[in-house]
């Protein structure tokens, strides 16, 4: 395993502005549900974050692929990173607070760590590794609350849409590593986003009718941000940092997003969480401490 990277300033700046953008996406997205279906809602996402892009792409003249089995990897790889995940907690959004979303969001790093293991023979399951995720669970569980053990209702369901698509992010990032390892992280984007609004054109045709475009302009807005700041946007300064700091670094922006969705949830559209998500995400976030945490190299 190669030794972690010392984050620089810069990279400590990118990554806070990283949690900065993702976590204010969660507002943004419910924002524009108070106007668009679900579905649609998701394909303004992908929709306008692939012309971005592909316009980056262009505009860096990197080759594009000719394998039909690379095409056929970006439409998995959009159905696993986009598709699902997108859809399941954008309709979980109708039903649960913001902050709460972003909380269940953080167990895709859980979720990751479990999938690699059984996935990739250099990703076992260590007995560190294993505390990590048992706490991270242990957090997922009481940021849901015992209510929701005790009786099933559409708010349960809501949460267990959201945990359904972190469970999807962990499945793409894995999916991403084996085939689409060899690419530039600008074109894999651009290939994912396009395979993507491919499935959600006729879906959301068939589930929500003709798409409007007379919205309000707070819902402008909203899809702006989500789908250009949020979606193009972080892509691009996602890989940035992820070269500067390092994958075990980045899940450190895991941390980072849920205290920006509940400052904002609770701010502009009067959310107050209960006590046990405060606590299931202190939970949390200490498990993703421990598996983000490397041993000290042996001394001479």
């Amino acid at each position: 395993m190669s030794p972690q990277k010392t984050l620089s300033p810069r990279a400590w700046t990118e990554l806070m502005l990283l949690g900065l953008i993702w976590g204010g996406s969660f507002l943004a997205i419910r924002v524009a549900l108070d106007e668009v279906p679900v579905v649609t809602a998701v394909l303004h996402r992908t929709l306008w974050a692939m012309l971005v892009l592909w316009a980056v792409v262009l505009a860096m003249r990197l080759p594009l692929p000719r394998r039909p089995r690379v095409w056929g990897a970006f439409l998995v790889m959009g159905l696993l990173n986009n598709v699902l995940p997108f859809g399941l907690m954008a309709w979980g959004q109708l039903h649960i607070e913001t902050g709460l979303t972003s909380i269940l969001n953080a167990a895709t790093a859980i979720f990751g760590v479990i999938v690699a293991a059984i996935v990739f023979a250099d990703e076992r399951l260590t007995p560190r590794k294993a505390i990590g995720v048992g706490l991270g669970f242990l957090g997922v569980a009481t940021a849901i609350g015992l209510d929701a053990f005790a009786g099933f209702d559409l708010r349960s369901a809501a949460q267990l849409a959201v945990l359904a698509g972190a469970f999807c992010y962990a499945l793409a990032s894995a999916w991403a590593r084996r085939h689409l390892g060899d690419l530039p992280p600008q074109l894999a984007a651009a290939g994912m986003l396009t395979g993507s609004t491919l499935i959600l054109l006729p879906a959301a045709l068939w589930i929500d009718g003709p798409v409007r475009f007379d919205l309000a302009p707070v819902t402008w807005a909203a899809i702006g941000y989500y789908a250009l700041v949020a979606t193009a946007g972080a892509y691009l300064l996602y890989y940035r940092v992820l070269a500067m700091a390092g994958s075990g670094n980045l899940m450190l922006v895991t941390l980072l997003i849920p205290p920006v969705a509940i400052l904002l949830g609770a701010w502009v559209r009067d959310e107050a969480l209960h006590p046990s998500a405060y606590l299931g995400f202190a939970l949390l976030a200490l498990g993703l401490l421990i598996l983000n945490r490397r041993p000290r190299p042996p001394r001479d």
